[in-house]
């Protein structure tokens, strides 16, 4: 049976991004205390216990998943916005974007007597029309200790190279064992799923994805997290839901307003009130020096 690979807090963003290449997968051990892991289940626990099992095989008929987790629980803002995950993020997606943003946020709850989850890539969100590229960089926060026993989620270690329709081997499932606090972080091209619980207790892990900042994301945010409450959060925040440019020219919008009342192009966060005059100068900036970059390479 493959292991993952255990690996401290501060791991160099750089070192995370190398092994998602290869591994696909890697735990990140005692990133957030017991007393922070405390708080964030003390906001979302009465959400948890108000939602249904899941429909279907694949969501679990003994799995409950509870969503909108940035406009309901300030607490679980401090794991989204964590700046171990996000430096990866950037290592790990701004490769292929001008900008990421936030796919996912969801407690998944697995609760005795549910089966294995079937095999799967989170990429297949898309439905299998991104080849060749990596869209996103998925995380599942640990809130109580993961076992083999309790459903610790199955990974296939070096299966994002792997060509489409190879089926994983039992010899070749690693399970994400860690403690509460710890946090999986994986690659949406990785084969895995949630684990068979066999024990009398619930497994509660909080999956937190994110990303291309020009993909269509899974958690539609702006239904999740409305201006209202948007408007309300940190700026980082907010552009990371969405209410922000994807690129240059990607995600403006016109204010149905009469006529002369508003602009006739806007950036999101325009809609949470605030200025549109100069927007979009980080971004240029920040193509200009990406192409500024790649000129002097190719000349070098």
């Amino acid at each position: 049976m493959p292991t993952l690979k255990h690996l401290p807090a501060d791991t160099p963003a750089e070192t995370i991004a190398a092994i998602l290449d290869t591994d696909g997968a890697l735990i990140l051990d005692d990133v957030i205390p017991a007393s922070q892991v405390a708080a964030v289940m003390a906001e979302l626990n009465p959400y948890i216990e108000a939602t249904p099992n899941g429909r279907d095989e694949f969501t679990g008929f003994s799995t409950t998943r509870t969503g909108a987790l940035v406009a309901r629980s300030p607490a679980s803002r401090e794991l989204v916005m964590h700046p171990a995950i996000l430096a990866a993020c950037d290592a790990y997606l701004l490769r292929s974007c001008d900008r990421y943003q936030l796919h996912l946020t969801q407690v998944i709850r697995i609760r005795p007597g549910q089966g294995r989850q079937v095999l799967h890539r989170d990429k297949l969100a898309w439905g299998g029309f991104l080849q060749g590229i990596e869209p996103q960089l998925n995380t599942i926060w640990a809130m109580t200790d993961f076992t083999e026993e309790n459903g610790a989620t199955q990974v296939v270690p070096g299966s994002p190279s792997w060509p489409e329709g190879r089926r994983a081997e039992p010899h070749e499932i690693g399970y994400a064992e860690m403690k509460a606090g710890s946090v999986l972080v994986y690659s949406g091209s990785v084969i895995h799923a949630g684990g068979e619980n066999r024990t009398g207790a619930d497994r509660i892990g909080i999956n937190i994805t994110y990303c291309l900042g020009w993909l269509r994301q899974e958690e539609n945010q702006y239904l999740s997290c409305p201006p209202e409450i948007a408007r309300t959060l940190d700026k980082k925040l907010q552009a990371l839901l969405g209410y922000a440019m994807g690129s240059y020219a990607l995600g403006y919008y016109t204010p149905p307003l009469a006529p002369g009342l508003g602009p006739e192009i806007a950036p999101p966060q325009v809609a949470l009130g605030a200025d549109a005059a100069g927007w979009g100068e980080d971004l240029r900036a920040a193509i200009n020096e990406r192409e500024r970059a790649k000129a002097e390479g190719s000349q070098a």
